[in-house]
């Protein structure tokens, strides 16, 4: 029995193959049903009211202005710091580069365009931008120093160079983990990985052969030449707010300057709050509550209700049709599917089950908090609770990720383990669903497993049917044909297809003595009454017993109260489980929350694999391992502020976050490269440590702030989105635009203090001693080895335990530390000391020195 709007109608469903197109695939069905529509017969009409698409096409579209408003803000940011539209244009043609390169990429490995791809290159327009910018303001300040534009490009590309080349190397580094990254987490870290490296790849050729070109040609030096049309109107229009501007910036300049100095004069008290801050870090994670996709507001509901064991099909009906007049009065709900019979959610048939799809109007007309799915599921109970007695009815969303789990919330399996029996489950299970109805996470709890469902048990006699000369087969299927039903044949008939079934009327088939009118023909040809042959009791059963893992279960649903997270639920319904069900019983999470689970702390070994990865880059590009530890350092900043932003906004740490982390990783040393970079020249010119950082922190403190505002404003639109698809896109914008904008107000101050302290130490007589060197070359691979190897254990990658795996990388890091010290003594023409040998050296001659 099945309704459209309260119709009759017939449904059947289009489940589109793997390796298709979704899209693509509904506009063929739509085509194909109008192909059809003129051959149905007069009265008869089809519409497609159930249909996942939707959401994507409009998810995709709000993405697409994202990227679109995106730009614009990017476009403003460049134009308020360089004040020119000649050179606000050059960092602006990286992106439609960035973008093409990356989507034939994208096509050449078969990657497709969706929501994760375009949330990378929603993050890669602040980041394509930035090589172009780091030129552009360079060849502008040699421009303010006299020199002609081609000459100043030309010093621009020796200063910048190194720096372009670092981020690039750095940004394209930090994904690599990514790569190994195993199961559904995987698919999604490797979906921002390519996108996002990809579009840096091209974003640093970019800078390094097309923005120089372009600077050379379009820029002008101030005051030489007259300006043009779009001069005049930008001076008229927008000089005042460029003059107060440069002042407030130089203003602000030269404080920064002067405070860089004093904390590098204070660098111990730095140092200090710097291990504050990463307690303080440690702290804000472990405290933070996790998740894994976030619910979101898919555009329909499936709703499951359960009348009393036996209950009919026709009562079923009735109480269905009450359910979905209830939908259709709703505001906001636009369609309803029902179906009486049967439970979508259990995969089973039953008279007293009955499944419903309720579908929403469009994202448009939704636009107000009363309207979002949560608010109609909460009015929607509150009816049915008031105006449907008799049943039990269920709503949920969505599900999160489609094909994992037929419906939003979360559910769970009670194992039998201990083969106790079904009506004992079921009495534990009433027991720990009371328990969980009163937990504040939680905003439903139930099941449909029942034991005590009414039912005939039918006994064969076997012995007194082989005595009477009847199959047993024959009895079996009388027994299906007249109580159930036999297809028999089809044929072709005025134009039409018939199928021929055998079944009893139902007047033959009500009462249990009605068994005796059916009869079975012996050997004989004789018809002996079934009557004879068949014993009939009445019994109480489940309706279906399912079997999770061997062990005989029953299914747990609910939903999470909003606001809750998904890891906070887990914990105390684990924590209830364990409290309530004795030792022959336990839980096993399914479906989405076992991805969860099974995923677990993969976020935090993913960054700590993308901060090896970023510093062993910066380490083969410097060929040194101090400076790429004064750049990393600060890196742990990104994720304390961007997970107290997370935790501002009442938010989990889910998927979208933990790659927002990620990225944050890449993004955090970019604006570290371009202080150390140049501190690093400078020094090399022969200024002091002290000067040098100064210098470098004041020259490039503009590059840097207009980078990362390109960047956070490139985010803004992430974290203010709406529609359809919401939910993830405030997730990662918030996550990567508290991140950034917290790393970037303080990472200005604890980068040049790091490199300060780091390259003082890097310049005593001790670590310049080359004994030192070398146990430190040792010391630094082994560990980086051991983190790698374990990180890689906990990802999945290596199918090994994490300290078997941290002790192979250990050996793994000290043979290629050896190896490649070998390689560079063999090419100056020295001879390396031996591990063991260096080790011993050094522990005889600390205590003479401290001596």
């Amino acid at each position: 029995m099945c309704w459209f709007d309260g119709m009759p109608c017939v449904s059947f469903g289009v489940y589109q193959l793997p390796g298709t197109n979704a899209l693509d695939v509904a506009d063929r069905v739509r085509e194909k049903m109008e192909q059809l529509r003129p051959s149905f017969p007069d009265g008869v009409d089809y519409n497609i009211a159930y249909d996942t698409t939707p959401y994507v096409r409009e998810s995709v579209n709000d993405v697409i202005r994202t990227l679109i408003e995106a730009v614009g803000l990017v476009a403003i940011v460049m134009l308020v710091f360089l004040q020119s539209w000649r050179a606000a244009i050059i960092p602006l043609v990286a992106v439609p580069v960035a973008i093409i390169g990356t989507f034939a990429v994208m096509m050449a490995i078969g990657y497709t365009l969706n929501n994760i791809s375009l949330f990378g290159l929603v993050l890669a327009i602040g980041i394509v931008v930035d090589d172009a910018i780091v030129v552009v303001e360079n060849v502008e300040r040699w421009m303010e120093h006299g020199l002609a534009p081609k000459e100043a490009a030309r010093r621009a590309m020796d200063e910048v160079t190194g720096p372009v080349i670092a981020i690039a190397l750095v940004l394209s580094a930090v994904f690599v983990p990514c790569a190994f990254i195993t199961g559904i987490t995987g698919q999604f870290f490797r979906q921002f990985a390519v996108t996002i490296a990809v579009s840096t790849a091209f974003s640093a050729l970019n800078s390094l052969t097309l923005s120089p070109a372009l600077a050379a040609i379009l820029l002008r030096p101030r005051g030489v030449y007259r300006r043009d049309p779009i001069g005049w109107v930008m001076h008229y229009g927008l000089g005042w707010f460029f003059w107060l501007f440069n002042k407030v910036f130089g203003l602000g300049v030269n404080v920064y300057a002067w405070g860089v100095g004093r904390l590098c004069r204070l660098s111990g008290l730095v140092v200090v709050s710097y291990v504050g801050l990463l307690v303080l870090t440690v702290g804000v994670v472990k405290q933070a509550p996790t998740g894994f996709i976030p619910q979101q507001d898919q555009g329909r509901l499936m709703v499951t209700i359960q009348l009393q064991d036996a209950a009919s099909l026709e009562r079923c009906g009735e109480e269905l049709l009450l359910v979905e007049q209830i939908c259709r009065e709703t505001p906001g709900v636009a369609h309803t599917i029902s179906t009486a019979g049967m439970s979508f959610v259990l995969q089973a048939n039953s008279p007293n089950y009955a499944t419903m799809f309720v579908i929403l109007k469009p994202f448009d007309q939704r636009q107000s908090p009363e309207l979002r799915d949560t608010a109609i599921m909460a009015k929607l109970r509150k009816q049915w609770k008031a105006r449907v007695p008799n049943a039990n009815v269920i709503v949920n969303g969505a599900a999160p990720v489609p094909g994992i789990g037929s419906a939003g919330g979360f559910k769970f399996m009670v194992e039998d383990r201990g083969g106790v029996g079904v009506s004992a489950l079921a009495a534990r299970m009433d027991d720990l669903i009371r328990k969980l109805k009163e937990l504040p996470t939680l905003n439903s709890a139930t099941t449909q497993f029942r034991p005590r469902n009414p039912q005939l048990y039918l006994d064969i006699d076997r012995t007194k049917v082989a005595s009477l000369g009847v199959s047993l087969d024959d009895v079996n299927q009388t027994l299906d044909m007249f109580l159930g039903s036999l297809y028999v044949n089809s044929y072709n008939q005025f134009g039409r297809h018939w199928q021929v079934t055998v079944q009893a009327d139902g007047e033959f088939r009500n009462k249990m003595e009605d068994i005796n009118l059916f009869q079975v023909r012996n050997k004989a040809g004789q018809m002996v009454p079934l009557g004879t042959l068949v014993k009939i009791k009445e019994i109480g059963g489940p309706i279906s017993v399912t079997r999770y893992n061997l062990y005989t279960a029953a299914a747990i649903v609910g939903n999470v109260q909003p606001g809750e997270s998904d890891g906070t639920a887990i914990e105390s319904i684990n924590k209830l489980a364990e409290e309530t069900l004795p030792l022959t019983m336990s839980i096993e999470w399914t479906e989405l929350m076992f991805m969860q689970i099974r995923s677990g702390n993969t976020a935090i070994y993913v960054f700590v694999l993308a901060v090896i990865s970023v510093f062993l880059a910066l380490a083969a590009l410097y060929e040194s391992w101090a400076l790429p530890l004064a750049v990393i350092l600060v890196v742990p900043l990104c994720m304390l502020f961007s997970v107290s932003g997370i935790l501002y906004t009442g938010r989990d740490v889910n998927i979208f976050v933990q790659i927002g982390l990620v990225v944050l990783v890449g993004l955090a040393c970019k604006n570290a490269i371009l202080i150390v970079e140049f501190a690093r020249q400078m020094r090399l010119e022969g200024k002091s440590r002290y000067e040098a950082t100064k210098e470098a922190s004041r020259l490039r403190l503009r590059p840097i702030f207009m980078t990362s505002f390109a960047f956070i404003f490139g985010v803004l639109p992430l974290v203010v989105a709406s529609g359809a698809g919401a939910e993830m896109r405030r997730s990662l914008g918030v996550a990567v635009f508290s991140g950034m904008l917290g790393v970037t107000m303080f990472g200005i101050f604890l980068t040049p203090v790091a490199f300060y302290v780091v390259q003082g130490l890097s310049e005593t007589p001790f670590f310049k001693n080359p004994e030192v060197r070398a146990f430190s070359s040792y010391l630094t691979g082994a560990g980086l080895g051991a983190g790698a190897g374990y990180s890689f254990s906990r990802v999945g990658v290596a199918a090994v335990q994490p300290y078997v795996a941290a002790a192979v990388g250990c050996a793994l890091g000290l043979v290629i530390i050896w190896a490649v010290r070998g390689i560079t003594a063999r090419a100056r023409g020295d001879q390396p000391s031996p591990p063991r040998r260096l080790a011993s050296r050094i522990w005889t001659r600390t205590p003479r020195e401290g001596a």
